[in-house]
């Protein structure tokens, strides 16, 4: 809901600014500029399985209250928002080159449906609580400006890196195996594309943009295996990034 909305006002804005054309600060008449952006995210796992996934987890020192099968593993939506700079080098009239490292804060959630035991039919949730710095590049290609209007889609690459304190997620210190935590890697790529326009107003440049990513490789981290990540085989992570860009 949240996400139409924020779609909508970006649509009436560009509505706005179509009359007489904006000068836009001069921004497209320089080679490198900068500026600043918003962001609201929504981020869920995809949650390739094992072959054996549903069977009980192998504890040697198995408790009472551990369940003995699955039923179903899921991730549902997370929100979060970020912030982030921009620096922009133009290329052409039609192409630029883009850095946006930002700050994001979200959290990342998986849920477990067990058979039997404590928690049969009960949806078991995990939440990996993540603040994360991104470094993004990427090729920004655009139409020809229109009055105060320019579309433009984007494609490109980015590093994640969370900054998380490990202690809040520390396997070793926790005794109960039903209150283990799902421990993504601190470092992984995105591969990512999304589609946006450019609005021209007298001293700035406004951009709404929405673009989804994808990670490269699995974020399940490299641990000794708990109830929770012994049926998983590769956690992916996707992303649905709405951004606000002022330059």
């Amino acid at each position: 809901m949240k996400l139409k909305s924020l779609l909508f006002c970006s649509c009436f804005l560009a509505v706005m600014t179509a009359k007489a054309q904006n000068w836009g600060g001069g921004i497209d008449d320089t080679d490198l500029h900068f500026g600043f952006t918003f962001q609201y995210i929504s981020s869920e796992y995809k949650i390739l399985k094992k072959p054996y996934w549903r069977s009980a987890f192998p504890d040697p020192e198995r408790s009472s209250d551990i369940p003995d099968s699955l039923r179903s593993i899921s991730s549902a939506g997370s929100p979060g928002f970020g912030i982030g700079f921009v620096v922009n080098q133009r290329i052409n009239d039609n192409m630029d080159l883009r850095l946006t490292p930002g700050l994001v804060f979200n959290d990342r959630i998986s849920r477990y449906d067990f058979e039997d035991g404590t928690f049969a039919g009960l949806p078991f949730e995990r939440k990996t609580q993540t603040t994360v710095v991104e470094l993004p590049l990427s090729l920004k290609l655009k139409s020809n400006r229109r009055n105060n209007f320019r579309a433009y889609m984007m494609g490109g690459a980015k590093l994640s890196t969370d900054i998380s304190s490990k202690k809040k997620s520390d396997n070793s210190l926790v005794t109960d195996p039903m209150e283990k935590f799902l421990n993504n890697r601190r470092n992984f790529l995105s591969y990512e594309g999304g589609i946006g326009f450019d609005l021209y107003f007298e001293y700035f440049k406004m951009s709404p943009e929405i673009k989804l990513s994808y990670s490269m490789k699995s974020l399940l981290k490299d641990e000794a295996p708990h109830i929770y990540s012994y049926p998983i085989d590769k956690l992916m992570l996707r992303h649905v990034t709405f951004s606000l860009f002022f330059e």
